[in-house]
């Protein structure tokens, strides 16, 4: 089981469409406060549809209490500013895979706090970023490829 993780979320489309995909891949999906939505927001549910339900989304107030809640998971930072290619990170089962707010990314120091985690997808120049819905969906398929989608068919 891989675990999403949104630093402080935006947009609720994108929010909910990455709640689908968690349901779909059975990933665990971490909201990180302050959201720029409400949870019970009408478009994040209905961009989620029927998977909200059977999705495990765990919320918390502060990154400090994801890494308290936590302990131990690997976790790689996916940032315009990383310095290796996503696709050369050895994935395994369990690991978090964090991303940004829509409009800044990660802050700098969550980035810090992880230097040699934070992977990027290769873009071509002067390009700013990919949708965050994409961007999770091309990570999680590559670290679910990697473990040779167990338990998937």
């Amino acid at each position: 089981m891989m675990h999403i993780v949104l630093h402080e979320p935006e947009i609720p489309q994108n929010t909910g469409n990455i709640v689908r995909t968690c349901s779909a891949t059975g990933s665990v999906l971490h909201l990180i406060k302050p959201l720029g939505f409400s949870i019970d927001d009408r478009q994040l549910k209905r961009a989620g549809l029927d998977y909200w339900h059977n999705t495990d989304i765990r919320v918390h107030e502060s990154f400090d209490e994801f890494l308290d809640k936590t302990p131990g998971l690997n976790r790689w930072l996916f940032t315009t500013k990383g310095g290796k290619p996503y696709h050369t990170a050895r994935f395994q089962d369990g690991d978090c895979l964090v991303f940004g707010k829509e409009t800044a990314g990660l802050p700098d120091g969550i980035r810090e706090l992880y230097p040699d985690a934070c992977l990027r997808l290769p873009m071509i120049p002067d390009t700013r970023s990919l949708n965050l819905s994409n961007s999770v969906a091309v990570a999680l398929f590559e670290a679910l490829r990697q473990q040779g989608f167990m338990g998937m068919n």
